[in-house]
């Protein structure tokens, strides 16, 4: 019994060294790594860098409530965390972005496709589409890491699907896939465009399959 006793209280000793820092000292800590990365942090993530018995979770919380209101906001992105400016603020960025190309009819749809109905698969996407979706849609929009391949579908064949990446909820200030607008506001945005659905064109025109776009530009930009 003496042995056990003796045996215990270095570990004691041990553990009472490791106490977690006071609440507003972890928030401050929680402050300074997100302000220092330059891609969303994660719970755990923050746990790994901060003393042993921190709560980051609860830190965030208290964190998120400071910065109401002010010109950098704390934000949820999937299951991580970032520092972004204010969305009422984005026009005094205008300077310091750069300039994109505008993403094609074809591949704005598939994007589309995949965030409102993922997991989806290629197939699927075509059904939705009422068109073939070429293969340089689906590498151009996996190599802007704005999707990924997701869990094979338990059907013949188990064909692969495609998701949404925290990429892509972030470039959105989208906190998850959830917070998706509705079609009246992807219109608005200039994002969708009115036109008649496949097989509703009129007399003498067609609809042109994408495959048949390889040569020249990219069909994921348009001038």
């Amino acid at each position: 019994m003496n042995d056990q006793t003796e045996n215990t209280q270095p570990e004691e000793a041990e553990q009472s060294l490791f106490e977690a820092p006071p609440m507003g000292e972890q928030e401050r800590m929680v402050e300074a790594i997100l302000f220092a990365s330059a891609e969303p942090i994660g719970v755990k993530e923050l746990a790994a860098r901060m003393p042993h018995g921190s709560d980051p979770a609860e830190a965030l919380v208290h964190l998120r409530r400071r910065y109401e209101g002010r010109g950098v906001n704390l934000c949820k992105v999937g299951d991580a965390w970032a520092m972004r400016t204010a969305a009422d603020l984005g026009f005094l960025m205008q300077r310091e972005t750069v300039e994109t190309r505008k993403l094609s009819r074809a591949a704005i749809e598939t994007l589309a496709i995949i965030a409102y109905h993922q997991p989806v698969t290629r197939a699927e996407i075509e059904e939705i589409r009422g068109v073939s979706v070429s293969r340089g849609t689906v590498d151009q929009l996996l190599e802007m890491e704005w999707i990924r391949f997701g869990r094979r579908k338990m059907t013949p064949g188990r064909p692969v699907t495609f998701v949404v990446t925290g990429e892509f909820l972030d470039h959105f200030g989208l906190e998850n896939a959830r917070d998706l607008p509705g079609l009246k506001e992807l219109r608005a945005a200039g994002l969708l465009e009115n036109r008649p659905p496949p097989g509703a064109l009129p007399l003498g025109t067609e609809e042109v399959d994408e495959q048949e776009s390889t040569e020249g530009q990219s069909e994921l930009f348009e001038d």
